[in-house]
């Protein structure tokens, strides 16, 4: 092929990826659009290019699609701060400069994930550092502590989870399963239409999916996951339909400075929402030879045809007593460590304080009364002080909640806890408690830990002696059963 053929076939490549991206662009006015793009390392050979080419964005080719989007949200992998902090080989350490940290708000970005082996490259302080230089730029800053976050798009409601299944220096990291992770998932699935999960995981440059990541993917959908997002590989691994939930394995490198040459491809999954579906597909980016700024691309097949099948419904809304309860939250805002409740019916309307949410369901826990609302909510303790998850009721009426019960502690300290209902559709408290107890409080040293069942009496829980409940609560906080 001469010199001339090779150039005409590049610039049709390229026009016609372009075509497919305002094709994509062109979506109808109530549609939503949701883009989701890879790594993102903004130190080393990154910062070097940006300061060389005088601040000019890496985005800056890319902008005008990011913009348009409703929400676009990218993994950070790195920490704010100077690089003198790093305690390891500074080429090692991810430590990103603050004045960098607005071109990611310049180029469209909504949110960022920060659950990833280099989020915590500057310790306990670095991660904090990291939240409040997102957060005073306008950004949502999603790690594991701040999951779920919800945000509000064009009328529904959208949950955001960050994980990390990989340690990074300070050895923090998530587990699947866990009941830790279930809890995020099942807050997240009674409150929101549709869950997002973006997951660190897999073997970096490995372009194949790993057993761990499949076995992880299968038990986050069964959680309630309705699309995955992985990162962490470097390189982009072929998405899937599983379960008929979309997953995308990993994203590749978005911006960054690897130079192995599928470390410059990356891909942005791109998903709308019409017609109360939501669909995804794939956006081919390319990094030049000796830059770490991503261009779009035609030389990678988009992943259409394997996500075709994956067209999932929203979820059903929580429901107590004919009120719809979701988040309150404006258009494009991010809620996350406190959040305020919105019931909703044809006559009412009501909303509540902001509350430190951690989980949400009805029961009927009197047979033959109406449903009631159960929560778990984080409260420090008048008596001691400690911060722990309490347990509430609450009757739901057209103007708002009214409490029966109001986080006082059971009989140990509590971790999680969930409804499970009889044959006759009663419900019982199901209770996940540490291995310690509130007179020789051991908050410091692991502990074993047990459950216990509990009835409502109508004005507290009383604990039940039954086998077949004991056993079912037992096995909610098996890991090996956490999908039952």
């Amino acid at each position: 092929m001469s010199g001339a053929s090779a150039v005409m076939r590049s610039v049709l490549a390229l026009l016609l990826t372009l075509s497919g991206v305002v094709a994509a662009e062109a979506a109808e006015p109530d549609a939503a659009r949701l883009l989701f793009t890879g790594d993102i390392m903004l130190s080393r050979q990154v910062a070097r290019e940006i300061d060389a080419r005088r601040g000019l964005s890496p985005w800056h080719g890319l902008r005008d699609v990011l913009r348009r989007a409703d929400v676009v949200v990218g993994n950070f992998e790195g920490t704010v701060g100077a690089s003198e902090a790093c305690d390891a080989p500074k080429e090692l350490c991810f430590a990103v400069e603050p004045q960098l940290v607005p071109l990611l708000k310049d180029a469209g970005f909504t949110a960022l994930g920060i659950a990833n082996n280099h989020s915590g490259d500057l310790g306990a302080a670095g991660r904090k550092a990291t939240r409040e230089a997102l957060q005073a730029a306008g950004l949502g800053a999603i790690g594991s502590a701040e999951s779920p976050a919800f945000v509000k798009v064009r009328g529904r409601t959208l949950a955001l989870i960050s994980l990390n299944l990989v340690p990074g220096r300070d050895g923090q990291m998530d587990r699947i399963p866990s009941w830790q992770a279930a809890q995020k998932l099942r807050l997240a699935r009674a409150l929101a239409d549709w869950v997002i999960v973006s997951v660190h995981w897999g073997k970096e440059l490995a372009d194949w999916v790993v057993p761990e990541q499949e076995a992880a993917a299968t038990w986050l959908v069964a959680q309630g996951a309705d699309l995955i997002t992985g990162a962490h590989p470097h390189v982009v691994q072929p998405p899937a339909c599983v379960d008929g939930k979309p997953v995308f394995y990993s994203l590749g490198n978005h911006v960054f400075d690897q130079k192995y040459p599928q470390t410059k491809r990356g891909l942005i999954a791109d998903c709308e929402i019409k017609d109360d579906r939501l669909i995804c597909s794939g956006l081919p980016t390319r990094t030049p030879d000796g830059s770490a700024y991503p261009a779009w691309t035609a030389e990678q097949d988009q992943p259409q045809a394997t996500l075709a099948q994956c067209s999932v419904k929203p979820s059903a809304p929580l429901r107590v007593a004919g009120q719809a309860i979701s988040p309150w939250i404006r258009d494009g805002e991010i809620a996350s460590d406190r959040l305020v409740l919105e019931g909703r019916a044809e006559a009412s309307r009501w909303r509540t304080p902001p509350r430190a949410l951690l989980s949400a369901e009805a029961g009927r826990l009197v047979a033959d009364q109406p449903p009631l609302l159960f929560t778990l909510e984080r409260h420090a303790s008048p008596i001691d002080g400690e911060d722990g998850p309490r347990p509430y009721v609450y009757e739901v009426t057209p103007h708002g909640l009214v409490a029966k019960w109001r986080g006082s502690a059971l009989a140990w300290p509590l971790l999680d806890a969930v409804l499970i209902a009889d044959a006759a559709g009663q419900s019982y408290l199901c209770a996940l408690h540490r291995g310690d107890s509130f007179i020789m409080l051991d908050t410091a040293t692991p502990s074993a830990t047990r459950t216990q069942v509990y009835a409502w009496n109508g004005f507290g829980f009383t604990g039940v002696s039954d086998d077949t409940l004991a056993a079912r609560c037992a096995g909610r906080f098996d890991p090996r059963r956490l999908s039952e």
